[in-house]
């Protein structure tokens, strides 16, 4: 186990010194590489601003409304007879926007139920196994310049609806 530590603490900088060293190699310059590159992200961040900003308007605006305790009580009669909680509905449907959003509301569930409840486990399972699917697609496609997603939403929405149901399987077998 200390070996595992011991590696942790030096993988970072040995990947950076291994694509240096490779770059070396290759005879590639590799600080006019980096600023190309860092340039390049700067202006692809500039691009995406409006996306991003829009996105977390959004979430603000259904959180400050009411509309996710809405949904929550909704969605919830039903979510809590196949075993997922209504209380993270809102948790699952602001996760699919903002994963930073989604953790302000796994906080606020931490402080109601707490860490290592039911409710606490499964959302912190459940934070780890699905994908902020809007926000990615959004970003990812504006930047590639994608119209035609074709089933990447569908795709998306099951591999989330996976990873639901896993950690409501792993949260039974851990209490």
């Amino acid at each position: 186990m200390k070996l595992l530590l011991f590696m942790t603490d030096f993988i970072v900088p040995l990947v950076i010194f291994g694509i240096i060293s490779y770059g070396i190699l290759m005879e590639v310059n590799v600080y006019d590489t980096f600023i190309k590159g860092a340039k390049s992200g700067f202006f692809t961040v500039i691009k995406i601003m409006p996306t991003l900003v829009g996105l977390m308007v959004a979430v603000g605006i259904l959180r400050a409304s009411g509309f996710l305790d809405f949904i929550s009580e909704i969605i919830g009669n039903f979510t809590g007879s196949l075993g997922f909680p209504g209380e993270l509905v809102p948790l699952t449907v602001v996760k699919m926007f903002s994963s930073s959003a989604a953790t302000g509301l796994l906080l606020d569930l931490f402080k109601e139920f707490g860490t290592d409840s039911y409710i606490g486990l499964i959302g912190s399972i459940s934070m780890s196994c699905t994908e902020t699917i809007f926000y990615t697609m959004s970003v990812y496609f504006m930047t590639a310049k994608v119209t035609k997603t074709r089933y990447t939403l569908t795709g998306a929405l099951l591999s989330t609806l996976a990873g639901l149901i896993a950690s409501v399987i792993l949260a039974g077998m851990m209490m």
